[in-house]
């Protein structure tokens, strides 16, 4: 690459720009990220203030995920809320301080940052009543993953997604998660005999949200919509304390799947690896709307030119496949994703992958280590509002953004009924394979897809939702097996 060509070369003073997006989105259309080649803060990107914005939501959001999918592990195994602060604690440590900052900030910032698999929080008492065994689980959901992302399936499973498709998926999963957090809040609130508070704080957040989105700075909507939030509760009387003291966590992995320690479960045996192997092939099979969605949210937030910087479906997957296997065998509790609370308020903010994910690396390292961020992460008003304008109000924005063609709604309603019906994953499978055939959606598109990706690509990954789905009892009145 010739001198001219650099990013160090093209790139212009802040000062030099009328308007601050503007800046923003000149950096994004100069940078030429290079997947597996090592990157560096000031050669290959710039660290700004807007990166601060999904450091630290993805900080809060890490925090609260963890702590959510460790304890509904430590209830089916009668283990101590000591044993998930100390878990939460040690995942803290492996995604911050070793895939954060060394996949999605040097080696390849195209990869997004492996976050937490939300949607497999409330299958995992069906997974540990199936004879699950958490390292099994983590192992075959690294394997089957990096088996979809060498194959590129990924990328092309996004390409066969149509715009409808896309725009009815992000809407459901806007508006499912906007009412289930508000619905979480105020039933928070109840039970504290605060009820009052759920009200005041909600209503605030939205003037103060819509006020931000018609000033142009909805990136700043978590962190002052967290703080404005977490004031006024505490202010109305809403009780919080410091309870989680400055500390590190064991880091052997001998200790974590000891027999009498950490897990208290041993390793696994082969009976472990085939009780989890449907639940596998479905945190897989879930991931591709996951992804999906992220990318689709950086493209309607980024400038058109802005190509060498969007998130690789495919690489993404990679990094997550390995930070699954190596974070269960050191014996963390979480499993993999796209990490969404970072990647949304990103492509918001304007900004690129890596140096929101170095503050993120770091973010989290000093919460591990003190303790008490910890704490206020995830006290529930700050938690709550934080998630409802840092991700789910975009993701309902965004899906609506898509849908403004006739044929287009026609996709995007079926999307939503469907997911509603079962749940995403089904939702997208069958409205892929419905948009494709051209039974629902544009039928000129239809038209210029060859069989394979009319119908034998789309047709298999139905087919291997609806099993999986089956398998474990997720579709409506069928008993699972496991």
């Amino acid at each position: 690459m010739s001198k001219n060509n650099t990013y160090k070369e093209k790139r212009k003073k802040s000062t030099e720009f009328e308007k601050r997006q503007d800046y923003l989105e000149h950096e994004l259309s100069i940078m030429k990220f290079k997947r597996w080649r090592v990157h560096l803060p000031f050669r290959d990107f710039h660290i700004e203030l807007e990166d601060w914005v999904p450091a630290l939501a993805a900080t809060i959001g890490k925090v609260v995920m963890v702590t959510a999918m460790v304890a509904a592990f430590a209830i089916q195994f009668g283990l101590s809320p000591e044993f998930v602060a100390e878990n939460v604690r040690y995942e803290l440590l492996i995604a911050g301080g070793i895939f954060v900052i060394i996949f999605s900030a040097i080696l390849n910032p195209r990869a997004n940052l492996a976050g937490t698999h939300g949607p497999m929080i409330p299958l995992i008492p069906i997974i540990a009543a199936a004879g699950g065994h958490p390292l099994a689980l983590g192992i075959l959901i690294g394997v089957f993953g990096l088996t979809l992302s060498i194959t590129k399936g990924g990328s092309k499973l996004m390409a066969l997604t149509g715009v409808g498709v896309r725009g009815g998926l992000l809407i459901y999963l806007g508006a499912v998660g906007l009412i289930g957090q508000i619905t979480k809040f105020e039933t928070w609130a109840s039970n504290a005999n605060t009820s009052t508070i759920s009200f005041v704080v909600i209503g605030i957040t939205i003037f103060i949200y819509a006020y931000l989105a018609r000033i142009k700075k909805r990136w700043l909507a978590i962190p002052l919509c967290s703080a404005v939030a977490g004031i006024i509760a505490f202010a109305m009387g809403a009780h919080f304390e410091f309870t989680t003291e400055p500390g590190l966590p064991h880091m052997n992995p001998f200790w974590w799947w000891g027999e009498n320690t950490g897990w208290q479960l041993g390793w696994p045996d082969f009976g472990h690896y085939i009780a989890v192997i449907p639940f596998a092939i479905l945190a897989v099979a879930m991931w591709s709307p996951d992804y999906l969605g992220h990318r689709v949210f950086q493209e309607l937030n980024y400038p058109k030119k802005a190509k060498d910087v969007l998130m690789d479906v495919d690489d993404t997957m990679t990094v997550a496949s390995i930070r699954q296997v190596v974070g269960a065998f050191l014996g963390g509790g979480n499993i993999a994703s796209s990490w969404g609370t970072y990647m949304i308020p990103a492509a918001i903010a304007k900004r690129p992958i890596p140096g929101g994910a170095v503050l993120t690396a770091l973010l989290c390292v000093l919460a591990a280590i003190f303790g008490y961020p910890m704490d206020l992460a995830m006290w529930e008003p700050v938690l709550r509002v934080a998630l409802i304008v840092g991700v789910f109000l975009p993701l309902l924005e965004a899906g609506m953004q898509m849908v403004n063609k006739h044929n287009d709604s026609l996709s995007a309603g079926t999307c939503i009924f469907a997911c509603a019906f079962v749940n995403p994953v089904f939702g997208w499978a069958l409205t892929m394979l419905l948009d494709n055939l051209g039974l629902i959606g544009d039928r000129d598109r239809a038209k210029e897809l060859s069989l394979k990706e009319k119908l034998i690509i789309p047709g298999i990954m139905f087919l291997v939702c609806i099993v999986s789905l089956a398998l474990v009892g997720q579709l409506p009145g069928i008993p699972g097996i496991f």
